[in-house]
């Protein structure tokens, strides 16, 4: 009996694929493994490497750095009290300037208003504080003749006597002139500017006659400029016309000449 021919088995050309799978899995893996070893912190890295070398070389791992002292096992650390700086003696200085300078600003503010009490209590004059001090306003009513600058009589002993005060103190004092809006056309006085600024300089020669020395006052005329109510009612226009003394807690500061962006002085 012939043998039955024994049928060819069938070669099988994709074995490469197990080959290259395995490859690509191990390469995978590789991938994987550097990249969690690059990431690494590196801060947390050089503070330990710092940590390690201070340890064991008694230094900063910075050059330059001031040597630590390595403390022995079991050495209890104690801490060190916080200890605030106290304040330069020139800024205690300045501090207290300030505090008497207050104090004796509300001095004057008292006296004053112990001499004015009768003209207070009519609401002829009002002290207000300000920041820059104490400002003394008086109605011109008691002050002036309309549409004139000279102290009427009754008026100069109030005068006189916030001078008095003023007197015995440094501070500087502006002494301001303020109209209401009606027109004034005289040839002593062609407008309200002239009206107000020639009041305001009446009271500073009285001030500086009385003992208030004349670099520490100024003049200034401000017309009808810088009304405090309406001018539309005779009760407006009557607060509008007044004389404003402000007595100064700031001491003018020596000037600096500035100079052009070169550096030249002009």
């Amino acid at each position: 009996m012939a043998r039955k021919r024994r049928e060819e088995e069938h070669e099988n050309h994709e074995r490469w694929l197990v080959s290259y799978a395995d490859f690509i899995t191990l390469l995978f893996a590789f991938f994987v493994v550097m990249y969690a070893i690059s990431s690494v912190n590196e801060g947390k890295y050089k503070v330990l490497s710092n940590s390690l070398t201070n340890a064991f070389k008694n230094t900063t791992g910075q050059p330059g750095g001031q040597p630590i002292a390595v403390m022995p096992a079991g050495s209890p650390i104690v801490a060190r009290p916080v200890v605030k700086m106290d304040k330069a003696p020139e800024t205690r200085k300045a501090e207290e300037q300030k505090k008497e300078k207050r104090a004796q600003m509300t001095r004057v503010a008292n006296n004053i208003m112990d001499a004015l009490q009768p003209l207070v209590a009519q609401g002829k004059v009002r002290l207000l504080e300000t920041s820059r001090g104490v400002t003394i306003e008086i109605n011109d009513s008691i002050l002036f003749p309309v549409g004139q600058a000279v102290l009427q009589p009754a008026s100069s002993s109030a005068m006189g006597a916030i001078a008095q005060v003023l007197a015995s103190t440094d501070f500087p004092i502006t002494i301001e002139g303020h109209t209401d809006n009606v027109p004034i056309a005289t040839p002593q006085f062609p407008s309200n500017w002239e009206l107000s600024a020639m009041r305001a300089t009446t009271v500073l020669r009285l001030f500086n006659d009385s003992g208030v020395g004349a670099e520490r006052l100024t003049a200034i005329g401000y017309g009808e400029t810088r009304p405090l109510e309406t001018n539309t009612t005779l009760e407006g226009r009557a607060r509008n016309r007044r004389v404003s003394i402000l007595i100064d807690s700031n001491r003018p500061e020596e000037p600096t000449e500035l100079e052009n962006g070169d550096g030249i002085t002009r």
